[in-house]
């Protein structure tokens, strides 16, 4: 079970939310509270997995409070305002219902959630069953979890299989990331150097705007590398001599 606690300052809100949490077979509601303050008092007592929070609450809201924990939870946030969903993504939140939300828009959120917290601790939940809280009884990294990233992309937070990462381009302060079977690329704010020191020695880059997965190149043809038949890559001239060399490596023939 992923053990959780719901905040709003509003009473007939929080009501909702604690309902639609305790319909969910995965999730336990540990406690309710009416302010971010009152949250704090509980979680210096107790451990959690989870926090649904509401964001524009009296005295200390619930961005604030959450940026004021030194290892927060998993987060889920709940507001009026969709101006905060920016906001939720800064913080790494792993969802952000706008309200009013119904209980498939919650049960979607809840999903996310129960995922993240299975890749991120290697846990696996039952909906029945004697689970263990993630926060004292959680099992190491797998092996399979090795292949996963988790990037930012507008206000979620989504699981990568590095292994099927086709390309991944440079566009300003963000990348896109091009993923096999995927028509649209992932585009999440994050440096080119930062993703190289994530990724296996299958990725090199290619350009000052490319990295590509090396296991999916069709085809190279003078300069560029040529993906599929819509997509060609450059080479550039400070990546032309390690890119050849991993060529000769590879090459069979005269």
């Amino acid at each position: 079970m992923i053990r959780c606690i719901a905040i709003d300052d509003e009473p007939l809100a929080l009501q909702q939310l604690a309902a639609y949490i305790k319909k969910t077979p995965f999730l336990e509601l540990v406690a309710q509270c009416q302010s971010a303050i009152e949250a704090r008092q509980f979680l210096e007592k107790d451990t959690v997995d989870a926090i649904f929070c509401d964001i524009n609450m009296p005295d200390l809201n619930g961005m604030d409070f959450v940026k004021s924990l030194q290892v927060p939870p998993l987060i889920v946030f709940t507001t009026a305002y969709s101006e905060y969903a920016v906001e939720g993504f800064k913080v790494n939140a792993v969802d952000y219902l706008l309200k009013p939300f119904g209980m498939q828009d919650f049960q979607r959120a809840a999903n996310r959630l129960r995922e993240r917290a299975q890749e991120v601790s290697g846990f696996r939940f039952q909906v029945s069953g004697s689970d263990s809280p993630l926060t004292s009884h959680s099992s190491p990294l797998t092996s399979e979890s090795d292949d996963v990233i988790f990037l930012k992309t507008d206000y979620r937070v989504v699981k990568v299989t590095i292994s099927e990462i086709r390309y991944i381009e440079a566009m300003s302060e963000y990348l896109k990331i091009f993923i096999e079977g995927e028509a649209k690329p992932i585009v999440t704010l994050l440096s080119m150097k930062k993703m190289e020191e994530k990724l296996p020695e299958n990725f090199m880059r290619i350009h000052r705007s490319y990295i590509v997965n090396l296991t999916k190149i069709q085809e190279i043809n003078k300069n560029r590398i040529i993906m599929d038949a819509e997509t060609f890559l450059p080479i550039g001239d400070m990546y032309k001599e390690a890119f050849q060399k991993y060529i000769d490596t590879k090459f069979l023939g005269k």
